[in-house]
């Protein structure tokens, strides 16, 4: 019996489960250290110019700390308190304009009986005014709870937020010396190590600042024009553009082409040819002029795969989904451009 073998299986098996207690452990904290580590990486190069500056790591560390929790916090205090205001204002616009409503989409049903297709249809006035009613309630009721659940668990929210802020600080600090250990403990090999590492950082700044600055600015001229045409909750409206160009191939167009057509059905023929025209000329191009320049090359996935992994992303994790999705895919790609060369002559010989 070869005790050196069953010595070395049974460190490896001790190791495994030491590891695997280990992350069930930390497990609660996933997210708080995933977006720690998203944070480090974009702020990194700020530390590393303050750093050169001042000649003092921690307080370099905690400058930075302080800067992404300005950026982080003001946004978001003011997104909340805009969202609650506009979601209860919108929802008792709903209640007390429904006969308003319903003489609206009564309005809109005959200009389409006029039309031979979709007069086959036979669509009930008050059925129809109803459900969509119901939809804008939901619509409403959904952010308006969105934003309430999250000033009252404000709690958690600051407990993670201290956590991804305290991580972040040993993560910009000592985030070399801890890579260097972890490539040194690694047995893929140093090239192959940089190569996983540089894919991480590159697909990680890529769909942030892709993701952020975008629909951000989609969103932004959204809820402008909307506000310029008098569409109530024009805050609430810009969000939800924003946050539909998150996705892929959908956009803002699923907000601001109907509402442009509902306008030209009512007869506001200037607001809706105004939201038309800024929605195709300035909306729709943001994302083909900026994405090239913003992201650059750095994104080096097919559209179809992007469009997965963030559909797929954002359903099993949540938020955190729009950036964990593609930095999975980019790592999947990256392991099979490795197994590619690694086994290159014994694939070109079959």
């Amino acid at each position: 019996m070869d005790f050196s073998k069953i010595r070395n299986y049974l460190f490896l098996g001790l190791l495994l489960l030491a590891t695997v207690l280990f992350f069930y452990i930390i497990r609660p904290f996933a997210y708080p250290l995933f977006w720690a580590a998203v944070m480090a990486n974009l702020f990194y190069p700020m530390f590393l110019r303050l750093e050169r500056l001042i000649r003092h790591p921690n307080l370099s560390a905690l400058i930075v700390i302080f800067i992404a929790s300005i950026i982080i916090l003001l946004p978001l205090t003011i997104l909340g308190t805009l969202l609650v205001k506009e979601s209860v204002e919108l929802y008792g616009a709903l209640n007390d304009n429904q006969g308003q409503i319903s003489a609206t989409i009564q309005q809109i049903n005959r200009l389409a009986r006029e039309n031979s297709y979709l007069a086959a249809l036979k669509i009930n006035d008050a059925v129809f005014a109803e459900k969509i009613t119901e939809l804008g309630r939901l619509v409403v009721n959904f952010i308006f709870n969105a934003a309430t659940d999250f000033t009252q668990n404000s709690f958690q929210f600051i407990a993670y937020f201290f956590i991804t802020l305290y991580t972040m600080f040993f993560f910009v600090r000592d985030g070399e010396k801890i890579l260097k250990k972890l490539m040194y403990l690694c047995p893929l090999g140093n090239r192959y190590e940089t190569m996983l590492y540089k894919k991480f950082t590159s697909t990680t700044s890529a769909t942030i600042k892709g993701v952020f600055l975008i629909s951000a600015l989609q969103g932004l001229c959204g809820g402008i024009l909307f506000a310029a045409a008098g569409i109530s909750g024009a805050a609430i409206w810009g969000i939800i553009m924003a946050a539909l160009s998150v996705i892929p191939v959908t956009g803002a167009f699923v907000v601001w082409l109907p509402a442009g057509v509902i306008m030209l059905l009512l007869g506001n023929f200037t607001q809706g040819i105004i939201i038309l025209a800024v929605g195709a000329v300035i909306i729709s191009t943001i994302d083909n002029f900026l994405r090239p320049v913003v992201v650059g090359k750095d994104l080096q996935i097919h559209p179809l795969l992007i469009l997965f992994s963030t559909l797929g992303g954002l359903l099993l994790f949540g938020l955190s989904g729009f950036v964990i999705g593609p930095i999975i895919t980019a790592l999947f790609l990256t392991f099979w451009q490795m197994y590619e060369e690694y086994y290159h002559q014994e694939l070109t010989r079959n």
